[in-house]
């Protein structure tokens, strides 16, 4: 069924995500804080508003009449964020999918699930304001370090060393982050918080030295490291709930020249 549905944020994941929401036959509006892109959007015949959460007092029309809003912003504005939520409750908004990271984890050299608490990060103190001001029509999903198209994993380490290489990784391709989004709102899912990354978890030397190597670039060196420190990211919950199968749920498997 067709919806209604604002993206806040109109970068690396917005645009290709409002694409996907309108070949499925959604009503789609994309916001920039940028005057300039703004009108770039609008060339290239997105619906597109300008919308600055630091410096804007009121949601524009169409956010607020929106049945979905997506917020995908970089902002770690704590109190931006606390007046944009108090606005919403105002709205008719339905459904409230806020992109967060699972950088809400400290490190703990142990599995993490949504039970494992949270840190004071200002990613995780915006969490909890959603939470508490919204929480019947908020869904948090805490995506892990982020690959695909343009952002190339070979890229990371290419001029430096990889430190504490033994760690383990956490990763999600964009396709995948667009489809479990898609699952969140064809399920009406609110109330829930998600941790989303692939099925394994290679250590970052083996990750990024595949990553490399299929590009063609020679394996990166690596820093020697006395401490091991990581976190796995579980995505037992996600799949469970919206029956998903990751796209690219095997990092080792990946062709990193072709996506």
């Amino acid at each position: 069924m067709s919806k209604s549905i604002s993206i806040l944020g109109s970068g690396w994941l917005g645009i290709p995500l409002a694409d996907s929401l309108m070949e499925q036959g959604h009503e789609v509006v994309l916001s920039t804080s940028n005057q300039e892109k703004l009108e770039d959007l609008q060339s290239q015949g997105y619906k597109s508003v300008q919308i600055d959460i630091v410096k804007q007092n009121k949601l524009p029309t169409e956010f607020q009449n929106s049945e979905v809003l997506i917020i995908a912003i970089t902002s770690k504005d704590v109190e931006a964020f606390r007046s944009l939520i108090e606005q919403i409750n105002t709205t008719s908004v339905k459904q409230v999918i806020f992109i967060s990271s699972t950088s809400v984890y400290d490190f703990c050299n142990c599995e993490i699930t949504e039970d494992t608490p949270t840190n004071n990060s200002p990613i995780a103190q915006i969490e909890r304001v959603f939470q508490e001001l919204i929480p019947e029509r908020t869904t948090i999903l805490r995506f892990s370090g982020l690959f695909g198209y343009n952002r190339k994993p070979a890229n990371f380490f290419r001029y430096k060393a990889i430190p504490n290489a033994n760690a383990f990784v956490n990763m999600i391709h964009r396709d995948d982050c667009i489809a479990i989004i898609q699952k969140l709102i064809e399920k009406e899912i609110v109330g829930k918080e998600y941790n989303a990354a692939a099925d394994t978890h290679p250590t970052k030397e083996e990750f990024y030295t595949k990553a490399s190597l299929d590009l063609g670039y020679p394996a990166p060196k690596v820093q020697e490291s006395s401490k091991l420190m990581y976190k796995i990211i579980l995505n037992n919950a996600l799949k469970s709930d919206l029956e998903y199968e990751f796209k690219y749920g095997d990092l080792m498997k990946v062709d990193f020249s072709s996506c």
